[in-house]
């Protein structure tokens, strides 16, 4: 089957993007398409697969986020902006409601963060301490800013679900090492975390007198270790300031390897982020769908002034 896409990106989180309203296909196939495309070693590559679909019940539009392993995860709010880009273009709006899969979002053309830099902002929450939810269990309902007793760590971790789960633990320097095993043992889907949950290290940083900073690095699941993940940078504005280390309702950067986005986290734990959705290339490809392998790409247009505005904006966010 041959699928028409766009290859872009929000804060250095990249992803094929298909226009999926009117194609009709079964989840199993739509996962191996997802393990198809997001293949680092096939020809497009990517951190998951986006679909851009109908909705119902008030939405304006809905979005699917299939991980590079084919799950689908409850949101991913880098991959939103982008799926709100093509709604927006699509539909010729600058605002809407987005289905997600077990909740809304809403989403809106916002001010640029740097010129010629496709900017949307998102709201999204509220963000739910109930992790025995998840289900997490051995550990309470509630965890705050204490150690998570079946990971077998000390590091002391928020649990946060925004709507997908996440463990926040402040650092005072980012171990990746200690972050992948971590990572991973939540990944294997232990009895105590058989959904498993991303896993995030964050810094503390100075950004100036008017902003606030964190840096996040996380292990994403059904990913891996990732550049950049916006529900974890939600998730961690969130977590600072419910554990007093930010205030609520400030202007927060939140830093990543892949560069940046905006935040602010509200009283009634709604998050706000701002942030890009990059257009990099449109391109077609086949996909055989009982292989999950794809084949045959035809690259039909670069973006070059959106990813060379991004790249201004990204290697001034790194120094």
């Amino acid at each position: 089957m041959r699928f028409d896409f766009v290859k872009c990106h929000g804060s250095g989180n990249d992803f094929p993007l298909i226009d999926a309203r009117g194609i009709a296909l079964p989840a199993a196939e739509w996962a191996a398409v997802a393990r198809a495309l997001a293949d680092r070693r096939g020809p497009v590559g990517g951190d998951g697969l986006l679909l851009f679909r109908d909705a119902g019940d008030g939405a304006d539009f809905a979005m699917t986020m299939l991980n590079s392993d084919g799950s689908e995860a409850e949101t991913c709010l880098n991959g939103l902006r982008c799926v709100a880009r093509m709604g927006f273009e699509a539909l010729g709006i600058d605002r809407a409601t987005v289905q997600l899969k077990t909740s809304r979002a809403t989403v809106a053309r916002d001010a640029a963060l740097a010129p010629d830099v496709y900017t949307i902002r998102e709201t999204a929450g509220p963000a739910d301490l109930d992790a025995a939810a998840w289900p997490l269990h051995g550990a309470g309902g509630r965890i705050v800013d204490a150690p998570v007793a079946p990971l077998g760590s000390d590091r002391h971790f928020t649990a946060v679900a925004m709507p997908n789960p996440h463990l926040v633990a402040f650092v005072d320097r980012i171990d990746e090492a200690e972050l992948v095993a971590i990572g991973e043992s939540c990944e294997a889907a232990p009895d105590w975390l058989p959904n498993r949950a991303n896993v995030s290290f964050v810094e503390l940083r100075d950004a100036d007198a008017d902003r606030q900073a964190l840096f996040v690095r996380t292990f994403e699941r059904g990913v891996g270790l990732t550049d950049s993940c916006g529900s974890a940078m939600a998730a961690s504005a969130f977590a600072a300031c419910l554990t007093g280390r930010l205030a609520y309702d400030a202007a927060i950067t939140v830093f990543n390897k892949g560069g940046l986005v905006r935040a602010q986290v509200a009283r009634d734990a709604m998050v706000s982020l701002s942030g890009n959705a990059t257009w990099e290339w449109r391109g077609s490809v086949s996909v055989d769908t009982a292989q999950a392998r794809a084949g045959d790409l035809t690259v039909a247009a670069h973006c070059d002034a959106e990813i060379a505005a991004w790249a201004r904006l990204a290697d001034a966010a790194s120094r």
